[in-house]
């Protein structure tokens, strides 16, 4: 796969409420320059895949076509890539959420604000 074509992207829980409403706002502060992948989806299953490893579903991954950047480490290479996208976005946000009721209590926005904090990875992309 040709991460050159469809970096810089975004990788997501498209199953839970949080992780869709996160990357939304993602969406909107990136006005669209960014491709947002869920982890269930079948570019998100191939990437998972090729690039990242087991910890994947653990947290959100942003890639930058050398680098993947999971949880922590992911939020400031992805605020600079949104500061520093240009051009116009074309990228179209598909909400296709699964969620059941659990995700949107409020024990699981603790759980996963906490796992944001917590989990945090860097993965070097060495075969492109």
């Amino acid at each position: 796969m040709d991460l050159h074509k469809i970096t810089p992207l975004v990788i997501y829980d498209n199953q839970c409420y949080l992780c869709t409403k996160f990357a939304r706002a993602v969406n909107f502060f990136a006005r669209g320059k960014l491709l947002l992948v869920g982890h269930y989806t079948e570019l998100g299953e191939k990437l998972r895949k090729e690039i990242l490893d087991s910890s994947a579903l653990d947290m959100f991954w942003f890639v930058d076509g050398k680098t993947a950047y999971g949880g922590r480490a992911a939020l400031i290479p992805l605020i600079c890539s949104i500061i520093q996208s240009k051009g116009k976005g074309n990228q179209k946000f598909e909400d296709s959420n699964t969620c059941n009721m659990e995700c949107k209590e409020v024990k699981a926005v603790f759980v996963r604000s906490a796992s944001l904090i917590t989990n945090s990875k860097k993965i070097p992309i060495n075969f492109i």
